[in-house]
């Protein structure tokens, strides 16, 4: 992750003088912090490192201190913000509301923009062609997605792996092998509208994302289904983009910022009730598009109050539909379940109790508490794919946790942690599935359970 690209052909000593970093953080913002450290109990990487650089407090002194000139911007300080996951926990637990996000996004955005001044390009070839220039791209990620399940109904992929040919390929293609789950058949491509069933009660905009559309095009169909199924006419825009989280958490800020401008193009008519996402992370990057306007393009103000206002019609769908009042799913679903609270739902959204409510109304369905709910389980993003040792001691113990439930499958609301917990239960040899909270409720309304389900044996 550390190694640099191809030098610019403009010498660096050409290039404008940098800014002192840290000048786009609110410094106020700095000072919320009293280093009281009741932070560090939610840090996954303090609880797994025990070092203090490695917490929420430590990042925001050595981020301040490199703001105040007392620091000089070094490869240790940045790699112990690297570490940081940005899953928000400490915002949960910080009794003085610092707004950490607020702190180390922008951050990050001075420390990429100072490297890329220095290099004149991204810092790895792993984050130009393919975080940067596939991920965000659907229509890009299910034609490289295509000849992997062609790899997988041929079982080609296990051969691979067992003829050792995968440890040729660089560590992040192997661990994205890792994270690729049973690609299953596309359902037909979403249309236009899909029209409420029953009596209209609103009209929303569905979010279909980047990866989440190429790799659980499934769950947008069902979110759409029982978004209908509780009086919704449903407008997909084919016009929308990826959210920008990938760029913007791993500290792209210009190319985030298009994304969201079209994004406001996209799915900001006036006529929409609301704008529904079923991605905790992309829920979370779009509800945040105020803040991240003024770090990025603080000298504009039309634009910081374009994506403000814009920003005020997301909802992620349990937020909505708790909010509107679920019509009551009849079906019955048999399993012992847990549920997973995503780091971008629970911390960045506040969203907690609304899945679980939506949850308690299926018939037969039955939620066990999982110890450590909130401690993210190591996915963050493409943290996975980048931070490869944190992430996998990170995803153990999650797993350890789940495991001890003695449910029959995981519930999570974000494509992220469930690629992260499927690879890692696998590892395990378990068949418990993970699954969306949409996904549950699409069954019940629908009376019937998908056929790779496994058959429950508690009930």
């Amino acid at each position: 992750m550390n190694t640099t690209g191809p030098v610019s052909p403009t010498s660096p000593a050409a290039s404008p003088p940098l800014p002192t970093l840290g000048s786009t953080v609110d410094y106020d913002k700095f000072l919320d912090c009293v280093h009281c450290g009741l932070c560090t109990a939610a840090c996954p990487t303090y609880l797994e490192t025990g070092d203090e650089n490695n917490s929420p407090r430590g990042r925001i002194y050595l981020m301040r201190a490199v703001t105040d000139g007392r620091l000089e911007m070094s490869d240790a300080v940045g790699r112990h913000l690297d570490l940081c996951l940005d899953c928000r926990s400490c915002e949960s637990a910080c009794p003085s509301g610092v707004q950490y996000g607020r702190l180390i996004e922008p951050f990050r955005v001075e420390m990429r923009a100072a490297e890329r001044q220095k290099t004149g390009a991204p810092r790895h070839w792993f984050e130009r062609w393919v975080l940067y220039g596939l991920f965000p791209y659907p229509r890009r990620l299910k034609w490289t997605l295509w000849p992997a399940k062609l790899a997988q109904t041929l079982k080609l992929d296990r051969l691979a792996e067992r003829a050792g040919l995968l440890k040729l390929l660089p560590e992040p293609l192997r661990r994205m092998h890792r994270l690729l789950p049973r690609l299953r058949s596309r359902e037909p491509h979403l249309p236009d509208i899909l029209p409420a069933i029953g009596p209209r009660r609103a009209r929303v905009a569905l979010f279909t994302g980047c990866v989440a559309d190429a790799m659980f095009h499934h769950v947008n169909w069902a979110t759409a289904r029982v978004l209908q199924a509780n009086g919704c006419d449903v407008v997909i825009p084919q016009s929308q983009v990826c959210c920008g989280a990938i760029h913007y958490h791993s500290g792209a800020g210009q190319p985030a910022l298009e994304f969201a401008l079209r994004n406001q193009r996209a799915l900001g008519a006036e006529g929409f009730d609301a704008v529904i996402v079923n991605v905790a992370g992309c829920g979370s990057m779009l509800k945040d598009y105020g803040h991240m306007a003024h770090e990025v393009a603080g000298n504009d103000p039309a634009v910081c109050e374009t994506l403000s206002t814009f920003a005020g019609k997301i909802s992620d769908v349990s937020e909505f539909l708790a909010e509107l009042g679920l019509v009551q799913p009849t079906g019955a679903v048999p399993y012992t379940a847990t549920y997973h609270d995503a780091c971008h739902l629970c911390h960045a959204q506040k969203i907690r109790e609304q899945p679980r409510s939506l949850l308690a109304q299926v018939p037969g369905l039955k939620l066990v508490p999982l110890a450590e709910s909130e401690i993210c389980c190591g996915a963050a993003g493409s943290y996975n794919l980048t931070e490869g040792e944190m992430a996998d001691r990170l995803a153990r113990r999650k797993i350890d946790n789940i495991l001890a439930t003695g449910a029959e499958m995981v519930i999570s609301g974000n494509a992220g942690c469930t690629l992260q917990m499927q690879a890692a239960l696998r590892e395990t040899g378990s068949p418990i599935p993970v699954v969306h909270p949409l996904e549950i409720l699409d069954w019940s309304y629908r009376q019937t359970l998908p056929k790779w389900l496994t058959p429950t044996t508690s009930h």
